[in-house]
């Protein structure tokens, strides 16, 4: 095959993001992530936000997985 057959094709544009935009989402799934991960390590322990066992046995085994003793 000759340079000459190879078609070469057209130029792909990768769009911009401005951080304007890029920053509330950000935030967003920052305070979700520190949600969640304040349910996995802490709820029912030393700070609860809930009464009973509830999110204690949901969350358990994340618990568990992620090094977080709870017996």
């Amino acid at each position: 095959m000759s340079q000459a057959s190879i078609a070469t094709g057209a130029e792909v544009e990768v769009p911009s993001i401005p951080v304007a935009q890029l920053a509330p989402w950000a935030a967003f799934f920052f305070l979700l992530a520190a949600v969640v991960l304040f349910f996995i390590s802490s709820e029912q322990g030393l700070v609860s936000v809930f009464g009973g066992n509830a999110i204690h046995e949901w969350v358990h085994d994340g618990r568990h997985l992620l090094g977080y003793p709870c017996h």
